[in-house]
Parts: C-alpha cells; sequence; structure tokens
C-alpha cells in the first residue's frame, strides 16, 4: 500500500493557467463533464485524485476529447449514462496523460456489456492445431476494433482489491497492439532500450510464474501469468492503481513502466516532491 498524499505546494503561474485553460474549455461549449459529475468521477480513481491541479485539467481536457472521438454503445439492452462514459474516459485517459490521444487513434468505439459477454475465440497451437473455445469476459481490446467492457466489472472495482482497473488494463492492450501481436512489448520511446525492457519484464514474468507454482500469491494479480500481453496489461493497471505494490515486487518493471507512460504514480501518490 502507498502512503497517505500529502499536500505540496503548487506554483502560482501553473495553478493559473491551468485554470484559464479549462474556463476556455467550458466556454466553447465542448466540456461535456459537469463539475459535479467531474468531482464524482475522480472520487473514484485515488490515482486521479492526487494529480496536481494542473494535471487533473489537462485530464479533463484529455476526457472530454475521448468522449467527442469515440463512440460509446450499450449492448445487451444497457442504457450507456453520462456518469459512465465520464468514468470511462477518465481511467482510459490516464495512461495516455503525458503520451497524448494519437496513442488510441487505431480505434474508435466502446462497447459495454450489462455484465460479462461470451465470446468465440480461435487459435492456433504451436503444433498447428486449431483450437476453438467458447469464453466468458469482463473485457477484450481488438485490434483496430472496439474496446468491449462490462459495467457490472468495472462497478465491482469500487469495492475490490485497490489493484483492479479494467478500462486501464484493455487500454493497455491497445497500446501493446500498435506495434503488432499482443505481446507484452508496446512502441517504446526512442531513448528506451529495447533489450532491457525485454530482459527486466522476462525476469518478472519469470519470477511471477515460479511463486505461483510454489504456491505462493502475495504477488500482483495471478492473471498477469497467463502471457507476457496479459503480465503487461496487469502491470500497467497496478502501475495506476497501486503503484506501491509493483514499485516493491518488481522495481525494474516500475521504472520501465514510469518511462513509458513519462509519469510515477507512486511518487504522486505519496506526495513526495518530484
Amino acid at each position: 500500500m502507498t502512503a497517505p498524499r500529502k499536500s505540496t505546494p503548487r506554483r502560482a503561474g501553473d495553478t493559473a493557467g491551468g485554470l484559464k485553460r479549462l474556463l476556455r474549455l467550458q466556454r466553447s461549449g465542448r466540456d461535456s463533464i459537469s463539475d459535479a459529475l467531474w468531482s464524482r468521477t475522480l472520487r473514484t480513481s485515488p490515482y486521479a485524485r492526487s494529480l496536481s491541479e494542473p494535471d487533473e485539467v489537462r485530464l479533463r481536457e484529455l476526457a472530454n476529447r475521448l468522449l467527442r472521438e469515440k463512440s460509446f454503445s450499450g449492448a445487451a439492452d444497457l442504457v450507456v449514462t453520462n456518469a459512465m462514459r465520464t468514468r470511462i474516459a477518465l481511467r482510459a485517459c490516464l495512461p495516455v496523460l503525458n503520451l497524448g490521444l494519437d496513442y488510441y487513434a487505431d480505434w474508435s468505439s466502446i462497447v459495454i456489456y450489462p455484465g460479462d459477454f461470451r465470446v468465440h475465440d480461435e487459435y492456433m497451437d504451436e503444433h498447428g492445431i486449431v483450437h476453438r473455445e467458447i469464453m466468458d469476459l469482463c473485457g477484450q481490446s481488438l485490434s483496430h476494433g472496439p474496446m468491449v467492457l462490462s459495467w457490472e466489472a468495472m462497478r465491482a472495482e469500487d469495492g475490490a482489491p485497490d489493484d483492479h482497473d479494467l478500462v486501464i488494463h484493455e487500454c493497455a492492450h491497445k497500446l501493446d497492439v500498435l506495434n503488432g501481436d499482443a505481446n507484452g512489448f508496446p512502441p517504446l520511446h526512442p531513448d528506451m532500450d529495447r533489450r532491457e525492457w525485454a530482459r527486466d519484464f522476462q525476469a518478472a514474468y519469470d519470477r511471477l510464474c515460479a511463486a505461483l507454482k510454489s504456491g505462493d500469491d502475495n504477488s500482483i494479480d495471478p492473471y498477469a501469468s497467463e502471457d507476457p500481453a496479459e503480465f503487461f496489461a496487469v502491470a500497467s493497471e497496478t502501475f495506476f492503481t497501486a503503484p506501491g505494490m509493483i514499485n516493491a515486487k518488481f522495481p525494474a518493471v516500475y521504472s520501465q513502466l514510469q518511462r513509458f507512460y513519462r509519469q510515477d504514480p507512486w511518487r504522486t501518490m505519496s506526495g513526495e516532491p518530484s
């Protein structure tokens, strides 16, 4: 668990500039999130609540842009409310707060089911044999296709352990496939080393699998052991929800995620100065 956030001073110029941008956005009529709704939605995300005021303003601007650029639709007769859309938009924008919405340019729609949904999957194993199976899922990210989410799963997070976030998990998959198959290797920034990323993530993945095999489940969500793609997605959601946990368990992975997302949630949530 991370330490409670301490209050830190903010430069008056940054705060004033952020407020001016927010006022301009509201006057333009493009802000579809009311102050009351934004305040309620912020309370559902400890990390978003911990952001500095300028960063929170930028997050709100990004959330408004995402609401304009992505379509939201309910499946199985679900009526999608503005509160639901805002909750999803806030969480989807956290990973790209310092990256930009261009990272989400390859997809345009979000589909929300009332609960888990059933899919038919087909895959080929290493022997060339095609397998078909039916799976019940709470989230799915299709390459160049929609993001599919279970509203029941999202609501359950309010009373679940604080290291779960379905939207961030699926957004991590969207980032992962930007340069090909989902394999836990998103497109890295020019100042990042691919060999170091592969080394640090592989070592952490192997250590997690070995720990689970020996009966030690005192780590991040065991679902991360499914494959490297799920490890990256689970590590990403934990990075933004319980950063102290992943920093303690896999510090090298935390450092890589810090460089990739260009954020430091552990420091932000603990209130330490940058």
